[in-house]
């Protein structure tokens, strides 16, 4: 099990907006990208999901962008499960450039019956397959 998933990214030009930053947008691909590889590497890929008829939808997010971002700085990008309550999760992401935090996100997701059209409580095995982190070590 991973307990805090993270991975390297390099900010490529395609990502740099008309203001010569990162595009505000762009972390949010990065979050999304990140907790899929997260739910992949502790055993629940798409596939997984789709086979259970059920998943994950987001229903709201905290963003807090403190630095830029720009082209070819690499970031380490961190995200863990803070909470599960009953429908519900509590996802968290942080982002540095040499050790400095840049950006930090919050993410309330919903899991989903796609038969029921309706929320549902993710199962136990699911749950499991997390270890709630409460807080980390912040640079």
């Amino acid at each position: 099990m991973i307990r805090i998933y993270q991975q390297t990214i390099i900010v490529s030009p395609e990502v740099i907006d008309g203001n010569g930053h990162v595009n505000n947008t762009i972390y949010l691909h990065w979050m999304q990208d990140a907790a899929i590889a997260h739910s992949s590497a502790n055993g629940w890929p798409p596939e997984r999901y789709q086979e259970a008829k059920a998943g994950w939808f987001a229903r709201s997010h905290y963003l807090e962008y403190l630095r830029p971002a720009f082209v070819s700085d690499q970031l380490m990008i961190r995200t863990w499960v803070s909470g599960f309550a009953r429908t519900r999760s509590i996802r968290q992401y942080q982002i540095d450039r040499c050790q400095t935090v840049i950006f930090q996100a919050r993410t309330e997701w919903v899991y989903f019956d796609f038969n029921r059209q309706r929320p549902d409580r993710p199962p136990c095995n699911l749950v499991e397959s997390f270890e709630v982190v409460t807080d980390i070590e912040r640079n």
